[in-house]
């Protein structure tokens, strides 16, 4: 009786799947969109069926695997070890850009609160700065950490559910309209646009499920709540992002730094703009130093396997993983001096176009593990179908995110997947070596 009190139920795990998601996610959201025009809302419908269907998949795999690691285990049980390697290699790759990305957001509103305009050498310098304060700050391990960022995270959340409830009274239809596709793009032009950036809004949804022990009846409520905390954050980006674009105009939502500052500022007035501003500074601070972290014990786990060279292992007398971590954030600041771009909307769609093809892999890897994981299970196959069915739409939803992330995107991409085979081949030889010393010893 006392297990099932400590336990979470379906609402509260749906809520908590709604906030794992969305944090910094959304924060460039409205500027990065408002490059497409608001027929952007087509993508979104698009991308919240494929994550969805990604979701509940996602939800089974978690269900079914009895292998530990994540996304790597699911991908073991389809494509053995160099699978388990993969995936968590590009997903590591992809959170580490990933975090390049946020904090060149949390640079941006900063810059609009200070009212400073800063060049691209001066935001590459300045991201590069916090990246580094983030990850000092990390040296003293994860309890204050994940105290703080749970805390900072509700900085963006309540300002974008405060616009989905009462930024209606300033909509303008007109407005709206005007905005629809400013660019005249073909119509398969335009709904592939923003396909990755409203796709990045809901990365992280593989982690959704990693509470399935703490949750009452697990194998009906963790699908359950993954499937309505995915349609819970797709309505609140849909609602968020469109509702700006009728308050504030196209040209503005392009060239601003601060979106959701601007919106607050025309609906009230500066300084509530302002304080909204800060909060959402303070809320990607706070996810930054969450996932700085997050980043070090993902390389850690690695290490530990054996995909990643020792040094990732090695931890501080806080249990903090110090020199990975100075490893990690060496490598985003020669990421951020890479991608220098004329402003910071395009340097952060360049990042977020990157991310989100490194971390396709591991969806599609894991997609295409759901099958087998039933059939060793021995799941009837008129009960597996309709999982495998949704695996697959899943799937092909990935690849069109690829498809769509433009040709630099997944050049880079293809370029860190196959330099992985690289890595793994060195590993699969060191480990294979060591095997057969052991066996002659």
């Amino acid at each position: 009786m006392s297990d099932t009190k400590n336990k979470m139920g379906v609402v509260q795990l749906t809520i908590l799947t709604i906030v794992n998601m969305m944090g910094s996610g959304i924060i460039m959201l409205p500027s990065a969109l408002a490059k497409v025009g608001t027929i952007s809302i087509l993508s979104w419908f698009v991308t919240a069926l494929g994550s969805t269907a990604l979701a509940y998949a996602f939800a089974k795999c978690g269900m079914f695997s009895k292998k530990p690691g994540g996304m790597g285990g699911y991908a073991e049980y389809a494509f053995g070890r160099s699978g388990n390697f993969m995936a968590n290699y590009t997903y590591s790759v992809s959170l580490l850009i990933a975090n390049v990305a946020i904090a060149i957001s949390a640079v941006g509103y900063a810059a609009v609160f200070l009212d400073m305009d800063l060049t691209p050498i001066s935001i590459c310098l300045a991201t590069i700065g916090l990246l580094w304060l983030t990850t000092l700050a990390n040296f003293g391990g994860a309890r204050i950490t994940g105290q703080v960022s749970s805390v900072t995270v509700w900085g963006i959340i309540i300002p974008v559910i405060g616009i989905c409830l009462i930024g209606w009274f300033w909509f303008d239809p007109a407005l709206y309209s005007a905005a629809w596709n400013p660019h005249n793009m073909p119509f398969f032009q335009a709904l592939g646009g923003s396909i990755a950036m409203t796709l990045w809004a809901f990365l992280g949804m593989e982690s959704a499920c990693a509470n399935s022990d703490a949750v009452e009846n697990p194998e009906k409520n963790v699908p359950i709540a993954v499937l309505g905390g995915t349609i819970g954050a797709a309505i609140i980006y849909i609602v968020s992002t469109n509702v700006v674009a009728g308050i504030v105009s196209n040209d503005a939502l392009v060239h601003s730094n601060a979106p959701f500052g601007l919106v607050f500022a025309q609906m009230f007035n500066p300084t509530i703009g302002k304080v909204v501003i800060a909060c959402a500074v303070i809320s990607c601070v706070g996810s930054l130093l969450g996932w700085q972290f997050t980043i070090a014990q993902v390389f850690k786990s690695g290490a530990d396997d054996g995909f990643f060279p020792s040094a990732f292992s090695k931890v501080n007398s806080s249990d903090a993983p110090v020199l990975g971590m100075i490893i990690i954030v060496t490598i985003q600041s020669a990421l951020s001096l890479m991608t220098i771009s004329p402003s910071l909307a395009s340097q952060f769609d360049a990042l977020v176009n990157l991310a989100v093809v490194t971390n396709i892999i591991p969806y599609i890897l894991s997609m295409a593990a759901l099958g087998i994981m039933q059939r060793q299970l021995k799941i009837p196959a008129h009960k597996a179908r309709a999982s495998n069915i949704i695996a697959v739409v899943g799937a092909l939803y990935s690849f069109y995110a690829l498809y769509s992330s433009g040709d630099s995107a997944v050049m880079l991409g293809s370029l860190c997947t196959f330099f992985g085979w690289t890595i793994y081949g060195f590993i699969a030889n060191k480990n294979a070596k060591g095997e057969l010393e052991n066996a002659n010893a």
